[in-house]
């Protein structure tokens, strides 16, 4: 019984995080867009409460939606990008509807045969251990997750520097 309990919430946030990320990259509005990232990368940190990855949820929260998501707001908001609804639209419309389309097929295929047949065990309690999370990110990945730290402050100091140069600017 609580097993079906648990596939109606995977569903439901399976639907809200497919409008939202459907809504980041239809919406006209880049602010919009990337409250719809913040949903989505919500819905993806409830998946791993899910799979009784609590750890995994809360980095996901704190890094992405704390981190990435106000980094983006703060460089729009310093380079001054057009917020509202400006036209961006061109004919290429189908030829990325296509493209996305066969991505998904491709890596739908790809995932059903790696995975199939197998099934996750929830009873142990070997996935869940936050020390070796933390040694594997800490020893093994170190060298990815400073460069990511150091490409997020490349990317903030960036756009002061661009928001700096444009003060000067006069628009004539």
């Amino acid at each position: 019984m609580a097993d079906t309990y648990l596939q109606v919430i995977f569903w439901a946030f399976f639907a809200l995080m497919a409008i939202a990320g459907i809504r980041v990259v239809t919406t006209r509005n880049v602010i919009h867009a990337a409250l719809y990232l913040v949903a989505t990368l919500l819905g993806a940190a409830s998946m791993y409460v899910l799979l009784y990855a609590e750890f995994v949820a809360w980095v996901q929260v704190l890094v992405y939606v704390g981190a990435v998501v106000v980094l983006m707001l703060f460089g729009l908001m310093l380079t001054r990008a057009p917020i509202g609804s400006a036209n961006f639209d061109n004919n290429q419309r189908l030829v990325g509807a296509v493209c996305a389309g066969l991505l998904f097929a491709v890596t739908s295929f790809i995932m059903v045969g790696a995975f199939e047949g197998q099934e996750i065990d929830f009873t142990g309690t070997e996935g869940t251990k936050v020390q070796s999370i933390g040694e594997a990110i800490f020893s093994i990945y170190v060298l990815p997750f400073e460069i990511v730290s150091v490409l997020l402050l490349a990317a903030l100091v960036g756009a002061v520097v661009i928001s700096r140069r444009d003060e000067g600017r006069v628009d004539s």
